[in-house]
């Protein structure tokens, strides 16, 4: 699960605030994570979460992210398609993430970039 606040904030920016809510080995860990946007948030959020129980997700470093809109006569209830390449000292891996939500895509590339880094890459 997660959570994902944005403000404008006079004079200092952009504030993007996330929450994670994940299972691990059993034991529920809620986390949260300042980020210079939304995606940035979650990505510190879901590693503060995970650390601890998989070091190596120290190594992993999102690498490039992008995103298409695959129907565009939709405007902004398009489909957006996330890809999110991930690096770490051995390895290179993509994951996508799709849906009417960029933030929800984002996620969905994100978590699914951090669960093949932990299987796969080493």
């Amino acid at each position: 699960d997660f959570f994902v606040n944005v403000e404008h904030r006079q004079g200092r920016g952009i504030f993007a605030e996330a929450m994670v809510k994940v299972r691990v080995q059993g034991e529920v860990l809620h986390t949260a994570a300042e980020g210079n946007g939304p995606v940035n948030a979650l990505d510190m959020a879901l590693r503060k979460a995970l650390v601890g129980y998989y070091p190596r997700i120290a190594h992993f470093h999102l690498s490039d992210y992008k995103v298409r809109i695959l129907d565009s006569d939709h405007g902004t209830e398009a489909i957006t398609r996330v890809l999110i390449d991930t690096r770490n000292t051995t390895s290179r891996w993509s994951t996508v993430g799709a849906g009417t939500n960029i933030i929800e895509a984002s996620w969905r590339a994100l978590a699914d970039s951090v669960e093949y880094g932990l299987m796969v890459a080493h």
